[in-house]
């Protein structure tokens, strides 16, 4: 029979995160192209300590229903945190668990877009949300990503002209380039802000992986009545336990706990607690400190190779998180690298899918934070071939 799918499922754009899959699942082929945390890294004894403990004190909680906001002390916890990093006024009752910070991307679009509202994102985007925001049909309007933000003037165009519901941006350590919006930016994105209506979506994914480990102030501190931030422990914790967060005015979670309700209740209870019960036995900070390390040496050795091997192409130099992007020589598409990497075991992201006006062909974004130094020296070897390659072709 022939299905008849909703309109906005047919509009929703090819994902080319299956041909990823694939390749992942590949163990020859040395993969840059995710965008996995590091295994190794995860503190499996610490969560399996944290586990046994839950198990054995309140399993029969633990594995009950819960209330749709999330488990009240780990939400005092995430708030407290805010408090004492970034010196934002947080409340308990200001925050609400997710399923990992992708489900904030969908419930935000959910209840603010009808079909053909617009919404704003850097250019490039993140790939899962022009994939979130798409669902719900709405008008995607980008802003160019300088090295230290987005471009003011055609930011503040964009606000003037587009009475956008919202603009999503990732402040810290920008996925897929890597860039950081600079204080004076922040500032400034917030001063344009204050003048409509517009809501600023701050996605904080990787906030707290600077290699300094210093914290930059969010665009929500000079915008504290206007935006929103999403957080997440799968970056810092596990990915695997989906444990998330917004953080926004009571206002705003109103309704995204309506939302979140009739999507699936509440996200995993277990997890909450073995989280909660982790942060409190645990140093959190220790761990990120050794996290950051460890990338903080990735990033700079990937760095040094595409500089000694790979001369001709530009790139980004993150401060911090877990990717950067490449500029190819004229005339080498991002696709052929990766059809022409996947024969010679390597990977990478081709940029087309963080661009919704078919840009990036020239782009390619790279994860340092899952490779291991040496897979990175091998895996950037093979790369260089490739390129070098199609250059001479």
């Amino acid at each position: 029979m022939s299905f008849n799918f909703a309109d906005r499922i047919k509009q929703a754009p090819v994902s080319f995160l299956s041909e990823l899959f694939l390749v992942s699942n590949n163990p020859s082929i040395i993969s840059f192209a995710g965008g996995l945390p590091s295994s190794a890294l995860i503190d499996t004894k610490g969560i399996a300590h944290a586990t046994r403990q839950v198990m054995e004190e309140e399993a029969h909680i633990a594995l009950q229903y819960t209330t749709t906001d999330g488990y009240l002390p780990l939400r005092e916890s995430i708030a407290d945190r805010y408090r004492t990093r970034l010196g934002l006024p947080a409340t308990a009752a200001e925050i609400q668990i997710v399923n990992g910070s992708q489900q904030c991307l969908d419930l935000f679009a959910k209840i603010f877009l009808n079909k053909g509202d617009h919404v704003g994102m850097e250019r490039p985007g993140y790939l899962g949300a022009i994939e979130a925001f798409s669902l719900y049909e709405p008008v995607i309007d980008t802003v160019p990503l300088q090295d230290d933000g987005p471009d003011l003037a055609l930011f503040e165009q964009f606000v003037k002209k587009t009475n956008a519901k919202f603009f999503y941006g990732i402040p810290n350590s920008q996925n897929p380039s890597g860039r950081t919006y600079s204080q004076e930016k922040r500032r400034a994105i917030a001063d344009i802000l204050q003048k409509s209506n517009t809501v600023f979506y701050e996605d904080d994914a990787f906030g707290e992986l600077f290699f300094d480990t210093k914290p930059r102030m969010p665009v929500m501190k000079y915008l504290p009545d206007q935006s929103v931030i999403s957080g997440s422990f799968s970056k810092i914790i596990a990915p695997g336990m989906r444990i998330g967060w917004i953080y926004a005015k009571k206002e705003i979670l109103a309704p995204f706990n309506v939302a979140k309700q009739a999507a699936d209740l509440h996200s995993n209870f277990l997890c909450q607690k073995i989280l909660h019960r982790y942060l409190t036995t645990h140093n959190l900070d220790d761990h990120i400190g050794y996290i950051t390390r460890v990338y903080g040496r990735k990033c700079r050795l990937m760095c040094d190779l595409l500089d000694d091997q790979l001369p001709q192409l530009s790139h980004t130099t993150p401060e911090g998180g877990m990717f950067l992007m490449a500029t190819l020589p004229p005339g080498i598409s991002s696709r052929r690298v990766f059809d022409e990497g996947v024969k010679q075991k390597v990977a990478v992201l081709p940029g087309m899918p963080f661009y919704v006006d078919r840009g990036g062909e020239d782009t390619i974004r790279l994860n340092f934070s899952n490779p291991d130094e040496e897979m990175i020296k091998v895996g950037m070897s093979r790369l260089a071939d490739v390129i070098k390659g199609l250059v001479h072709q």
